[in-house]
């Protein structure tokens, strides 16, 4: 509780010590509607930064695998596609890079949205996006254990693809709770 004084020069209240009343002091925590905005933000940038990690990651793992080149090594693997269908592999690759980029950028969109009037488009958004995040953890843990039953396999491709799983894994999570908000963040 806190003291409220009548300002200077004018007359004390009826009661007479120039106090008016006692009123609560506010609270130092945020309402709940103002946490829940917060929250709701704090999502839609948990979603960006984990899927800008996974990118550098799937970057830095493709790197990786081409860095035996600038020391006279071949990084060729044995390869069962024929070339006539290598640029359907090509294409899912790009399509591969792409979605998440997509993903990014939609969710920039939406988590800068009015959390009170959330687009009508967001719901299915999210249940597609939780939907991708999930479909890409399958992809990464089967990556994963490919890299690991490699009989010549490296340790730093290995390392990079669990953490590539464990960000997916984050990815899920948020995705899961972003999913449930009432709002958008």
């Amino acid at each position: 509780m806190r003291r409220i004084r009548g300002k200077r020069g004018q007359p004390a209240p009826p009661g007479g010590d120039g106090l008016i009343k006692l009123q609560p002091a506010l609270p130092h925590r945020l309402s709940r509607a103002n946490r829940t905005k917060r929250a709701q933000v704090q999502r839609g940038v948990r979603l960006q930064a984990l899927w800008l990690g996974w990118l550098l990651a799937m970057l830095f793992h493709v790197n990786l695998g081409l860095m035996p080149l600038f020391h006279g090594i071949s990084p060729q693997i044995e390869s069962q596609v024929a070339p006539s269908q290598l640029p359907l592999v090509f294409g899912a690759m790009l399509a591969y890079f792409l979605l998440p980029l997509a993903a990014l950028v939609v969710i920039a969109y939406a988590s800068s949205e009015d959390p009170d009037q959330p687009p009508r488009w967001l719901r299915p958004w999210q249940r597609f996006h939780l939907a991708l995040s999930v479909v890409y953890t399958f992809t990464n843990v089967g990556h994963l254990m490919a890299d690991i039953l490699v009989p010549d396999s490296r340790p730093d491709q290995v390392a990079l693809m669990v953490v590539m799983v464990v960000l997916g894994l984050l990815i899920n999570r948020e995705a899961w709770l972003w999913r449930g908000q009432r709002g958008h963040g």
